[in-house]
Parts: C-alpha cells; sequence; structure tokens
C-alpha cells in the first residue's frame, strides 16, 4: 500500500513542470543553436529532477529507478541529437559550401 502524496514534494514537482519546463521548451525552440541545445540539456535536467521527486512524493522508492535510467541516457540522448542535426546541417549546406560562405 502507498501513503498518501506529502505536499510538499508534490508542490516542488509542480512548480517545477509549471515553471522551469516551459522556459526549457522556449529556450529549445527559439534561438542559435547553441541556444536551443542549452534548452535541451536544460529539460532534461529539470525532467530528472521532477522524476526524482515524484517518488518522494508517493512513498515509492523503487521509482527512482527510472530518474537514475533517465540520467544516464540523457545526455548520451543530447549527444546523438546534436550529432544527427550537425549533419543534417551540413547536407543542406551542399558539397562545395564552407563554414565561412555566407
Amino acid at each position: 500500500m502507498s501513503a498518501a502524496p506529502v505536499p510538499a514534494w508534490s508542490a516542488a514537482a509542480l512548480v517545477l513542470l509549471a515553471a522551469a519546463w516551459p522556459a526549457c521548451l522556449w529556450a529549445a525552440a527559439c534561438g542559435s543553436a547553441v541556444r536551443r541545445l542549452a534548452g535541451l540539456c536544460m529539460a532534461g535536467t529539470v525532467t530528472g529532477a521532477v522524476l526524482l521527486l515524484l517518488p518522494m512524493a508517493y512513498g515509492r522508492s523503487s521509482y527512482q529507478d527510472v530518474a537514475l535510467v533517465f540520467a544516464v541516457l540523457s545526455p548520451a540522448g543530447v549527444l546523438v541529437f546534436t550529432r544527427f542535426a550537425g549533419a543534417g546541417a551540413r547536407a543542406d549546406a551542399g558539397p562545395g559550401a564552407h563554414p565561412g560562405d555566407g
């Protein structure tokens, strides 16, 4: 049987989801490539924090494994995303284009 949710942990998770997550999405959607990458990294960090707060709120410590797996896979996912996004940008430039051409 699980315990009733603890309001402090639930409130902390709600604040992260309501305040930090939209800021992450905005940073990941607007601006330069570096800013979008930073927004994606920040979104991973916020999601990991929420995944750590929710097991504390509901008294289910076994769910912290999900946060641990996410914390390990999130940076790798950002690197894979960067690799594919960078390859797409180079392919769009054409075979004879150089980074300094404008």
